[in-house]
């Protein structure tokens, strides 16, 4: 399939600068809108298409909640791939329950996705699968079967549908990016990523984080009213429509009601020592082209010129995207190694949501 996945992900920044003190433009520049969707349906081409991906990304956030309470107590909802990359039924389930949806919907456009359903059958493991997907719940008339999850996974899996030359409409769907950060007790960050690519370009975007915490610094006064549960922990869901900007609410316990969406924009620094990197947990600062001109701290309190401000972020890329479109992070650097496969499921989602927040992305020249 054709998309320019891209080696490093930055918003522009200058290396100096003589003054000035961090900016964060996402607290300053604030739009509120409680609906289903925070634009009116006339504004957005794809309006449809992104409300079907909301309530199914917060569906399969909350099958990810509920996979994970049982996740250290029962040891068959962790399995790991041959490629030695953790996943678990929560992987699965996303998929099928996603698949399920969209296919239902929108049965004329195919679904791009990370799994299978090969390992699940040498394992027997599709009737705890099944069970996962219908705890979700599901809009379907009759009870599903292993046959129906199986053959939903399938149907976004590999060499499921052929691209021809001119560019193609597809959904791209990473079930769980940062699966480890799933596997992690705690808080660490994991993500559901689904996006709509129409014709070769990236359209809509959604990104649900069940572990996100908001900086309270940048709560609205409608948002600290919607009571204690909003303050931290409860997850977020992000989203963006070409044109019409990228938004977010916290993680609703019951998806069909409405949120307050808050405008995002990328932070507004431009100078590097003012400013929030990112970088993948499997990395490290001294190995990236920076590092000889200035040293990393993780003290946000004591910065100094010849030193950046480095956010520890667990797991995945798309939690670095919904860092920087969230104005909480600056920059996500990822430095790629020369043979490594840049998979579409890894980055398409992320790269909208940090585009109509006013970001870019962009490749480092060597």
């Amino acid at each position: 399939m054709a998309m320019d996945i891209l080696r490093s992900h930055v918003s522009a920044v200058r290396l100096f600068h003589g003054g000035g003190t961090r900016s964060r433009s996402c607290s300053t520049r604030r739009f509120n809108v409680r609906a289903n969707l925070p634009f009116p349906q006339q504004n957005a081409k794809y309006y449809k298409e992104l409300e079907a991906a909301v309530d199914v990304v917060q569906r399969a956030c909350h099958l990810c909640v509920h996979v994970k309470s049982s996740l250290f107590s029962t040891d068959g909802k962790v399995l790991e791939k041959n490629d030695q990359t953790p996943v678990t039924v929560a992987d699965f389930g996303v998929q099928a329950l996603i698949s399920l949806e969209l296919s239902k919907l929108f049965p004329s456009i195919p679904l791009v996705a990370e799994e299978d359903s090969a390992f699940l059958r040498s394992r027997n493991l599709a009737d705890t699968v099944l069970n996962a997907v219908t705890a979700a719940g599901s809009s379907f008339c009759r009870p599903l079967t292993q046959d129906d999850v199986l053959k939903a996974i399938d149907r976004g899996g590999k060499d499921a549908f052929v691209f021809g030359s001119k560019p193609a409409t597809y959904w791209v769907l990473d079930p769980i990016d940062g699966t480890r950060g799933f596997l992690k007790a705690g808080k660490a960050l994991y993500v559901v990523g689904l996006a709509l690519v129409v014709e070769g370009q990236i359209v809509i975007g959604v990104m649900g984080c069940p572990n996100w915490e908001e900086d309270l610094s940048e709560k609205s006064s409608t948002e600290i009213e919607e009571g204690c549960d909003a303050l931290c922990g409860s997850g977020t869901v992000m989203i963006a429509h070409t044109g019409c900007g990228t938004w977010k609410k916290r993680l609703n316990s019951q998806p069909k009601l409405h949120g307050v969406w808050t405008r995002c924009f990328v932070d507004g620094s431009d100078i590097v020592h003012k400013a929030c990197f990112c970088i993948p947990d499997s990395q490290t600062w001294e190995s990236l082209p920076l590092s000889p001109l200035f040293n990393a701290t993780s003290s946000a309190d004591n910065v100094g010129n010849n030193q950046i401000l480095l956010l520890g972020t667990c797991c995945g890329s798309l939690c670095k995207y919904l860092m920087v479109a969230s104005g909480r992070s600056s920059v996500f650097i990822l430095r790629a190694k020369e043979k490594t496969i840049i998979k579409a499921w890894d980055h398409a989602v992320g790269m909208i949501c940090v585009h109509e927040a006013g970001g870019k992305t962009g490749t480092a020249v060597k």
